[in-house]
């Protein structure tokens, strides 16, 4: 059973339908990448999982039960955890305040402090900045605060978009390396991301979306080779 499986859902914005369609799943451990060109659909994608915006057609389902019309509190709590584009820190919160904030489902604070714990060790740059206000950290520090706050809502599947928006090459290596090792410790991982070519180096297997539907889908590997995908999202090299 896929831990996450959507089935022909459909999203559409006024009168533009922006998902026409989408199906696409993602195995337990897998990194799976969404690629596309802007307004394909893979924000829509990951805002309709997350119930952020309402499917009017399809199925999602997480771990085999239906979510398709679940409020994003209940989602989360199930262990489906969205990472929007733009980092969405508090920027006048500490580190330490903004990773509590992930924990806000969760009554045992001992837990909380735990997670904030595996936190700190995977992302010792947070722990050096801990009492630092968020909007005083660097690009790619606050993106790793935004995912070191999902971890701490205790994610079984985490849905990253455009995490290496904005980002120098180096940063973008450590983000990938940072998605790498928490896929490792049992997380699976659903990834838009932009950079093609980084999303693929990490991904098990990826979909291509186009006009809110996806139009291919192989493994990682398969897709970085296919001439279609190197000219379309690799640069034609």
């Amino acid at each position: 059973m896929p831990t996450l499986e959507i089935d022909g859902i459909e999203v559409s914005y006024g009168g533009v339908r922006a998902l026409r369609g989408m199906s696409l799943r993602v195995d337990d451990g897998e990194i799976v990448a969404l690629l596309g060109n802007n307004g394909a659909g893979k924000t829509s994608t990951l805002s309709a999982v997350s119930g952020l915006v309402r499917s009017s057609g399809g199925r999602i389902a997480f771990d085999g039960q239906d979510i398709t019309r679940a409020a994003p509190p209940d989602i989360v709590g199930m262990g489906l955890v969205h990472v929007p584009e733009g980092r969405r820190i508090f920027s006048t919160l500490s580190v330490q305040e903004n990773l509590q904030l992930g924990g806000y489902l969760l009554r045992d604070q001992a837990e909380i402090k735990r997670r904030i714990g595996r936190v700190y060790d995977l992302l010792p740059r947070l722990a050096e900045r801990r009492d630092q206000q968020g909007g005083t950290l660097s690009g790619g520090e606050q993106q790793m605060l935004a995912v070191g706050r999902a971890i701490v809502a205790g994610p079984r599947l985490l849905m990253l978009d455009e995490p290496s928006m904005g980002l120098a090459p180096l940063v973008v290596a450590a983000v990938m390396k940072v998605i790498a090792e928490i896929n490792a410790s049992g997380t699976s991982v659903l990834l838009v991301e932009q950079n093609a070519r980084a999303a693929l180096k990490i991904a098990h297997r990826g979909y291509v979306v186009e006009n809110g539907h996806c139009v291919m889908h192989a493994p990682a590997a398969e897709l970085a080779e296919d001439d279609r995908v190197v000219e379309a999202y690799l640069g034609g090299a």
